[in-house]
């Protein structure tokens, strides 16, 4: 290689990595932010509802992706998030800056208590295990009227006090629904950064380790039942900061949010959008929450349209959407080549 070459391939790199550097989660952020300035109020229900579903994904994926284990009842945490931060804010006044991370706790000591009997079994047992577990905490939910309420549930939850951001520059003209979504976005965002760092940590990739391998990671001397008990906490307390904000965002907990028919829900948004990327779920919360609406509004046989449409893209895109898109990039990237 002459030194001119070697000068030329080294004034390339800095412009490819720079082309490699673009920051989308930060441009996909922004553009998110600015819904409620440029859409509708439908437009910014729409978006807060997706918001919220995809760190409910992510958390799920946590589990399915990161560790290998499937579990039929992670919406337990996600409504005993709902419940604790709803009782907290309506029955006794704590304000949404406790109740919120209080949420967290509960969901991540409910998963902490269920995980320590659930790991101990592996595969489909440990999937139905977590699917019991969510169904006392359904019947928990359906039947303490005192404390949840029942039935009824605990409508009109009230919003949290977010008068502080009219004095943020044009925030002073949106509702109040628009700058909860606007709060729950940041937060959102937060969860998601701490989602993906830990999944780069070390102690992330002793997870993937587990999930390719888990004989061999028990042989390196890995306490593969401790590891997957922390990972099942952590998912669950994500979890229970997503089913707070849902709580807050549909103004009341309802039992429905534990019901088994919920965790369908987010392992289809997991599949969908690709379990082995990381942003994978939240594209797939995206596409099913979207394609939920969309079809709703055209025709009342909406459940056979998205069942179709569904198994259209699940075999068109065996590695979710992400995945069919890394895919095609992949060969562009080839073409462009030869």
């Amino acid at each position: 290689m002459t030194a001119e070459t070697a000068g030329t391939t080294a004034a390339a790199l800095p412009r490819r990595a720079g082309y490699r550097r673009i920051p989308w989660t930060l441009i996909v952020f922004l553009v998110m932010a600015t819904v409620p300035w440029l859409g509708s109020r439908y437009d910014t229900f729409l978006a807060a509802q997706i918001t919220i579903d995809a760190l409910f994904a992510v958390s799920l994926n946590l589990l399915l992706g990161t560790t290998g284990l499937i579990s039929f009842g992670h919406v337990a945490y996600f409504g005993v998030g709902a419940y604790v931060c709803g009782i907290l804010m309506k029955t006794y006044g704590v304000p949404f800056i406790l109740a919120f991370p209080a949420a967290g706790l509960g969901a991540a000591l409910f998963a902490l208590i269920s995980g320590y009997f659930c790991v101990r079994l592996i595969k489909l047992y440990f999937a139905m295990l977590t699917l019991a577990f969510s169904q006392i905490a359904w019947a928990i939910a359906y039947k303490w009227n005192a404390v949840t309420g029942g039935d009824q549930g605990l409508p009109e939850i009230p919003y949290p006090h977010l008068d502080w951001m009219l004095s943020i520059p044009g925030c002073a003209d949106l509702s109040i629904g628009a700058r909860f979504y606007l709060l729950s976005l940041v937060l959102v965002a937060i969860s998601l950064a701490v989602i993906h760092r830990i999944i780069r940590s070390p102690f992330g990739r002793v997870l993937t380790t587990i999930r390719d391998n888990p004989e061999r990671a028990a042989f390196l001397g890995v306490n593969v039942r401790l590891y997957q008990l922390a990972s099942f906490v952590v998912a669950g307390g994500f979890a229970g900061l997503a089913g707070a904000l849902y709580g807050l965002f549909s103004r009341g907990v309802f039992a429905d949010y534990v019901f088994w028919s919920k965790s369908a829900e987010v392992i289809i948004m997991a599949i969908l959008g690709g379990v082995g990327y990381f942003w994978g779920p939240s594209v797939g919360a995206a596409a099913l929450v979207w394609l939920n609406q969309a079809i709703t509004d055209y025709t009342q046989y909406w459940s056979f349209v998205l069942g179709a449409i569904l198994l259209v893209l699940l075999f068109g895109f065996p590695g979710g959407i992400v995945g069919g898109i890394d895919l095609l990039w992949q060969r562009v990237k080839r073409f462009r080549r030869a």
